[in-house]
C-alpha cells in the first residue's frame, strides 16, 4: 500500500465516525475496499419503579416472625440458590443447626455474581424451602428459622 491509499483509508474513517456510520463499502472495477465499525451493544437501561423499591425495603425491614416464633427468610433477588461455596463444599448449614444474625446460610448466583445471603436473626434452621441449584425468585421462601431470644 501506498501513503495515497493509507490517507484515503483515514479520510473514509473519519467520514464514518462523523456521520456516525458503522459500515461503509467502496467498489471500484479495480479495487474494492469495505470498513466495519464493531458497535459497542448497549448496556440495557434498567428501570426501578418506585412501588419495587418500596416492596424490597418493606421485605428487607419485615421480620415475619410469627407467634410461634418462625421467621422465613426470602430471598432478596432473583437467582439459582446454593447451599456451598462450591460443589465440593459442604453446605454452609442443614437443618437443626443453629445460626446468629450474620451468618452466612447460602449464596444466591445472580448474572454471574455470588450474593452470600446471611441470617437475619439468632436461631435455629428448621426447614430448607430450597434445592440446591434451583432458581429462585425475589421473595422467596428460603429458610425457615426458630428465633431465638
Amino acid at each position: 500500500m501506498k501513503n495515497k491509499d493509507f490517507e484515503i483509508i483515514k479520510k473514509l474513517i473519519e467520514i464514518m465516525k462523523e456521520e456516525n456510520l458503522t459500515e461503509i463499502e467502496i467498489k471500484k472495477p479495480f479495487f474494492k475496499i469495505k470498513l466495519l465499525k464493531e458497535s459497542l451493544k448497549e448496556t440495557p437501561k434498567i428501570e426501578v419503579k418506585k412501588e419495587e423499591i418500596k416492596e424490597r425495603k418493606e421485605i428487607e425491614e419485615i421480620k415475619e416472625i410469627k407467634e410461634d416464633n418462625i421467621y422465613i427468610l426470602k430471598s432478596p433477588l432473583v437467582g439459582t440458590f446454593y447451599r456451598a461455596p462450591s460443589p465440593e463444599s459442604p453446605p454452609y448449614v442443614e437443618i437443626g443447626d443453629e445460626v446468629k444474625k450474620g451468618d452466612i446460610l447460602c449464596i444466591i448466583e445472580a448474572m454471574k455474581i455470588m450474593n452470600e445471603i446471611e441470617s437475619e436473626v439468632d436461631g435455629k434452621i428448621i426447614d430448607i424451602l430450597v434445592e440446591n441449584a434451583k432458581p429462585v425468585e425475589f421473595g422467596q421462601a428460603l429458610f425457615k428459622i426458630e428465633v431465638r431470644k
